[in-house]
């Protein structure tokens, strides 16, 4: 690997710069020249935490050192197959990206596996079938083997989703009222009833993060963010049993065995809960004796370097930013519980998701929670979201007429699309006159809920709306359009922070990570539309941070993830409103249009749906 270093010889000079520490002797002999004996001693080896973060389209994995600092980073595409409602990967595929990205951000970052201390993953909520030998179990109506994935974003099971929630089981208040399609039970359920012999054949049902830990180390513990955000797991079953700070794994009791049975995956009870999880632990929590050796050969580490229990990637997000705020030399730097508690994370991707901490727990309707423990151990958690944000923008984009022209113009000029379609916005302003740049879409309005509405409405059927299209299919039409579907997306996330702030919240500031982060436009017009301001993290991969800590965590860097995360997060810019009080007033008067844009869609449903009955 070529983080090896080179050895430095009795021959270098004397005046070469270096950090490492020589011993010098010096001898004085009149008979000849002084001269000047050096030694060396080799470089102490650093300590560094690898993070891996498994997306919708690709493994990445970063180096992080005991500064929070990223050192390098890689990433490797992975396969997926989309085919209506279904959409599905292999978790071969994805196992193989992730020792290439390992590898090459070890490279990169001239890191030798032998500083890697403590790994640590995150990956999508998707669903992983295996076989008692770990093999893959299809999941797919082409029989393919190697498709043994359930992608997050699969909406096949909307109706066991519809089955379930109609049976009002208790579990259902700490998903908001409701599960998503998105959820494990309903695919689960979906499998069950259409694919009989590979629920006969799956030995474990597994999130992907989870299963990956599981390949890593060969220990079947479960994390509490995925089982309790995807699966209705109970984590304050446990409140009572922790009297220790340290995370640990604990026996599985918050099953609710009446609700499996209810809804009809009742075998999943069958051996103290085996296929889906016996025992839980809190994110970080050392599992089994570390890396296997075959992990470790596969990845290029060394055998037994610590892995902690992992997070979903958004979770990931979280921990990796929810300490990102400016601190001066009079604040306090222990971990502040009332400030915590008032910011809500956005982490900005294919989805995005939004959460919020809390001491005690808050029902909030259409909002996923509240998960005790799933994210901060021992603080309940809050999860809104919106299913498609980075897919949409893309979506919108790649079907207008103009975008493969505007594309080329972008890589003639070596900058991306969103960069390229922010100057034409720019320009657009000013040779329109316009009072600023949100005023362009006065006459378009998009309601984005093209892949459903998540948070606050949960309603899977909603469909996405555009108001005010024209014959016009130039390119400045698409730069209008992409403008105001970054605005249906903020009006989103304020509808999101308005409805949890109405039921107990009182969030006042935003954290933001992500690829859609990186947007200037996207994070602005949040902070124009929301109100408030928004702290963006020194360190932009916020996910592979996160992912790091549980690393750093396992390997007892850190007593706790709450002290991991105050040393190794850091704030980099803070994005604030417009203080202009017509934007405020704009964006009130399109906001009111975006709720608007819903009702709509209701009563135009129930129509139809009176004229078909």
């Amino acid at each position: 690997m070529s983080g090896v270093r080179r050895a430095w010889s009795d021959t270098t000079p004397l005046l070469a710069h270096d950090n490492r520490q020589h011993r010098f002797s010096v001898e004085l002999n009149p008979n000849r020249p002084s001269f000047v004996e050096m030694t060396t001693t080799p470089p102490p080896l650093r300590s560094v935490f690898l993070g891996v973060d498994v997306g919708t389209g690709s493994a990445r994995a970063g180096l992080v050192d005991e500064n929070g600092k990223l050192l390098g980073s890689a990433s490797s595409p992975i396969q997926i197959w989309k085919e209506g409602d279904c959409i599905e990967q292999s978790s071969t595929d994805i196992w193989h990206a992730i020792c290439a990205a390992v590898k090459a951000a070890c490279s990169l970052a001239n890191v030798d596996g032998e500083e890697v201390k403590g790994l640590g993953f995150a990956a999508t909520c998707s669903l992983v079938a295996v076989d008692s030998d770990g093999a893959p179990v299809t999941v797919s109506w082409s029989g393919d083997t190697r498709r043994n994935v359930i992608v997050w974003m699969d909406h096949r099971a909307v109706k066991q989703a519809e089955r379930i929630n109609s049976c009002n089981s208790p579990v259902l208040q700490y998903c908001g009222g409701s599960l998503s399609p998105e959820m494990q039970p309903p695919k689960l359920l979906w499998v069950k009833e259409n694919l009989r012999e590979s629920w006969s054949m799956a030995f474990r049902w597994m999130d992907l993060s989870d299963w990956l830990s599981y390949r890593a180390t060969g220990d079947d513990t479960r994390s509490l963010c995925t089982t309790v955000c995807k699966w209705t797991y109970l984590g304050h079953a446990h409140m009572q049993k922790n009297n220790e700070k340290d995370s640990r794994d604990m026996e599985a009791c918050g099953w609710d065995d009446d609700f499996w049975e209810e809804i009809g995956l009742g075998d999943l009870v069958d051996g103290h809960h085996a296929k889906i999880g016996r025992s839980v632990a809190f994110p970080g929590h050392a599992l089994g004796s570390g890396l296997t050796p075959d992990a470790a050969k596969e990845l290029g580490l060394v055998v037994g370097t610590p892995v902690g229990t992992s997070l979903i990637d958004a979770h990931a997000g979280g921990v990796g930013l929810m300490e990102s705020v400016p601190v001066s030399d009079s604040e306090s730097k222990e971990f502040d519980e009332e400030a915590i508690c008032r910011r809500m994370v956005l982490v900005c991707g294919t989805s995005t998701c939004h959460m919020a901490i809390s001491p005690s727990k808050l029902f909030i309707p259409g909002v996923w929670g509240p998960f005790w423990s799933a994210m901060v151990p021992e603080y309940w958690l809050t999860e809104g979201g919106q299913s498609a944000t980075g897919a949409l923008l893309d979506h919108i984009i790649e079907s207008h007429v103009a975008a493969p022209h505007l594309a080329n113009r972008a890589a003639s000029r070596n900058i991306s699309l969103f960069e390229l379609l922010n100057k034409m916005l720019e320009s657009m302003m000013h040779d329109l006159g316009s009072p600023f740049l949100a005023a362009l879409t006065a006459d378009i309005h998009v309601l984005p809920d093209f892949h459903g509405n998540r948070s606050p409405i949960a309603d899977p059927k909603a469909k996405g709306m555009v108001c005010g299209l024209t014959l016009d299919t130039g390119e400045k039409q698409l730069a209008l359009q992409y403008l105001a579907t970054v605005q249906g997306i903020a009006y989103g996330t304020r509808h999101i922070v308005e409805h949890c702030n109405a039921h107990g919240h009182e969030i006042d500031t935003l954290l933001a990570c992500g690829g859609l982060a990186k947007n200037p436009l996207f994070i602005q017009e949040h902070a124009d539309i929301i109100g408030y301001p928004i702290i963006l993290p020194r360190e932009s991969e916020s996910v592979l941070l996160g992912a790091a800590i549980l690393g750093a965590v396992a390997a007892k860097k850190y007593s706790s993830l709450q002290e991991a995360m105050k040393a190794l997060n850091a704030a980099g810019q803070v994005v604030y409103p417009s203080k202009d009080p017509k934007v405020k007033k704009y964006h009130d008067a399109k906001y009111r249009i975006f709720r608007e844009l819903y009702e709509q869609q209701l009563s135009q449903r129930s129509i139809m749906a009176e004229a078909l009955a």
